[in-house]
């Protein structure tokens, strides 16, 4: 048996649907690192971790910020249920620097009086949503 030459992709969130339609590959941020996913990968469930989702479809490629969520891997499709995803495109870049600038200074005043995870994962989703921003631009 022949593995299938494309992949079939859905994005979605609570909010809304984000993507849908046949993709070259696909790589997510799941909890435990990075998968990269082809054509006839084998069956698969994982958590999402934040990070950028990036797709690959006839020479061109796609990245999106995503917070967290599930990942469904068949053969034939990968199915993202993110709680917090957006397009590259759809990033406000000055609010993502505002809110890591503002996460970064939290930190470096090392009071005891902080969420230290709160903080760090607050950097993270602007660190991510930043990249999957410049990402999207340096591919335009």
């Amino acid at each position: 048996m022949a593995l299938p030459e494309k992949i079939h992709l859905e994005i979605v969130t609570p909010e809304k649907h984000l993507f849908s339609g046949d993709v070259d590959s696909v790589t997510v941020p799941a909890n435990t690192g990075y998968l990269g996913i082809l054509p006839g990968h084998a069956p698969l469930l994982a958590e999402l971790g934040i990070g950028e989702i990036e797709y690959k479809m006839d020479g061109q490629v796609e990245y999106l910020f995503c917070s967290w969520g599930f990942l469904e891997v068949l053969p034939d499709r990968v199915v993202l249920l993110a709680q917090t995803a957006e397009s590259g495109s759809d990033i406000d870049v000055k609010r993502a620097e505002e809110a890591k600038a503002r996460a970064e200074k939290i930190l470096e005043s090392k009071s005891v009086d902080i969420d230290f995870d709160r903080v760090q994962l607050a950097l993270m989703r602007a660190i991510a949503r930043l990249n999957a921003a410049k990402h999207r631009a340096s591919h335009r």
